[in-house]
């Protein structure tokens, strides 16, 4: 695989406004969560509000700098109703015209909360083993036949209907894991068309890839299905080189009659080629900062300067889910009061957790044990004066950001992270010199190794360690380390991922 492909030194095709790469096309993205969700409020009246997670704060930092189409599910009936308009994400911003696919509830149970979510999930990241599971019964490939192949095929009938009507060549740039089967469907809705020629497609996955091992847990009609969806694209990312080379592995295993070049990265399927490329996903650096300096966000540092007083602060920022690791993140700030009593009724540790999918049982059984870890952690050292961990439930990215401010450690040691944006928004607003202590198996290591202290996810003495040490280390440490973080973030910005993509396909006239 080439690593040298990506950044190109023609800067001429970006420079400091990604709308000039799209002259003359029109941009499609498609995934499973819009950008936005609809609600009913109190009043009675509909209430639109920001989606969270990664993907979502990513790609809405080149909404406000390009015109989009957004192409995403409709998860209620609210959106159902919706269907398709324009609508701006705040006032003042740009518009992206919001096309919400509506898929029948039986077919988003099984293409979302049985084949996405766990099995492909889980299998990405690493969680899965032949003793405990998965086990493929009738009702999974019923979930895959009615659920993830038809609802992967209604959202490539969506994209065509826009690349039938679009008035210029298409940039199509499909996301992640839950549509892996569209790319093949659409080359053949569109095959023999007139627009067959009229569109560039791309597929970005955000989660890790599984080496050929793990991926062939999955039965063969499956994994098949998957690698031929997928080797439809022109270009297809993902967030390391690593994830990359994963791919190719697991297509030469899986794919027959797929040729795989690994220098260059490519790989020709049914006289297509296919280019295999990493582009690490990262922030709007100065939308984050505005929002850092808010007066929402100095509410809620206040706020949390109630909770850890004069303490330092150990900060987590997470969903609750497995490959989290937020069990051991406990356990291991336990071990280092264990090893490390002086920083007892000195140090707090909040953890600030969005509830996840927990109609998902084992989702809801993590989130009970998460919450037994940090229990007995307080139990074991707490006082009638000092609660070591404090548990904060509910998603709130405004005072998300806030603690990001003002922590002096973040601690993101996740099992398994395709990139882990946290690690990289905190580093940009953080006002102490805040150390990061980083998983070595989160995406955002590649690049933010120099300035993090990287711990394996599994070793809670090491991390125990890590966290004792970052606590203690020198001013002038703190500050060069905390700096060269903050330039690394801010010289590969949401521009930055996007203009990659873009010189990638120029690059290979597409």
């Amino acid at each position: 695989m080439d690593t040298n492909s990506s950044p190109f030194s023609d800067d001429s095709l970006c420079g400091s406004d990604p709308e000039t790469l799209l002259s003359g096309r029109s941009l499609i993205i498609v995934s499973n969560r819009g950008p936005v969700g609809f609600s009913t409020g109190e009043d009675g009246n509909v209430e639109i509000h920001r989606s969270g997670g990664g993907l979502v704060t990513a790609l809405l930092g080149l909404a406000q700098n390009v015109d989009i189409t957004w192409i995403a599910s409709a998860l209620n009936d609210l959106e159902k109703e919706w269907g398709r308009g324009h609508l701006a994400l705040d006032e003042g911003e740009r518009e992206i015209d919001l096309d919400l696919v509506p898929l029948e509830e039986s077919v988003y149970e099984g293409y979302y909360n049985t084949i996405s979510n766990p099995l492909l999930w889980f299998l990405q990241h690493s969680m899965w083993d032949f003793v405990s599971g998965p086990t493929i019964t009738r009702d999974t490939w019923q979930a895959w036949e009615e659920g993830y192949v038809a609802a992967n095929r209604q959202f490539a009938k969506t994209v065509a209907q826009h690349i039938r009507t679009a008035p210029e060549h298409a940039l199509v740039m499909v996301q992640d894991y839950h549509l892996y089967l569209l790319p093949r469907m659409l080359r053949e809705l569109l095959r023999r068309t007139r627009r067959s020629k009229k569109f560039t497609l791309t597929h970005f996955v955000h989660i890790p890839w599984p080496g050929p091992e793990d991926f062939s847990i999955l039965p063969s009609g499956m994994r098949q299905t998957i690698l031929k969806g997928l080797t439809a694209v022109d270009v297809m990312g993902f967030q390391t080189r690593e994830d990359g080379l994963n791919f190719l592995r697991s297509v030469e295993s899986h794919l027959p009659r797929a040729h795989v070049n690994y220098k260059h990265g490519r790989i020709w399927y049914r006289n297509h080629a296919t280019l295999v490329r990493d582009f690490p996903i990262s922030i709007d650096v100065p939308a984050i900062k505005n929002l850092a300096q808010s007066p929402e966000a100095a509410e809620y540092r206040a706020q949390l300067h109630e909770i850890f007083k004069e303490e330092q602060l150990v900060l987590r920022v997470d969903r609750t889910e497995p490959s989290k690791n937020i069990v051991r993140g406990f356990q291991a700030f336990g071990e280092m009061l264990d090893l490390h009593p002086e920083h007892r009724g000195k140090v707090k540790f909040i953890a600030l957790l969005v509830p996840s999918r927990l109609d998902v049982d084992e989702y809801r059984t993590y989130h009970d044990e998460m919450m037994a870890a940090a229990g007995w952690v307080n139990s074991r050292h707490g006082t009638s004066e000092w609660e070591p961990i404090r548990v904060i439930l509910g998603e709130n990215y405004t005072r998300a950001v806030a603690a990001l401010q003002i922590y002096d450690v973040l601690l993101v040691n996740s099992i398994a992270d395709g990139m882990n944006l946290v690690a990289k928004e905190g580093p940009v607003v953080n006002e102490k010199d805040g150390v990061l202590v980083l998983s070595e198996r989160a995406g955002a290591r590649q690049q933010l190794e120099p300035g993090a202290l990287v711990i394996s996810p599994c070793d809670v003495y090491a991390t125990a360690e890590a966290l004792h040490q970052a606590l203690t280390m020198p001013p002038d440490e703190r500050k060069t380390r905390a700096n060269r973080l903050r330039r690394l973030v801010e010289e590969n910005d949401i521009n930055a991922w996007f203009c990659d993509q873009i010189r990638e396909i120029h690059r290979l006239g597409y």
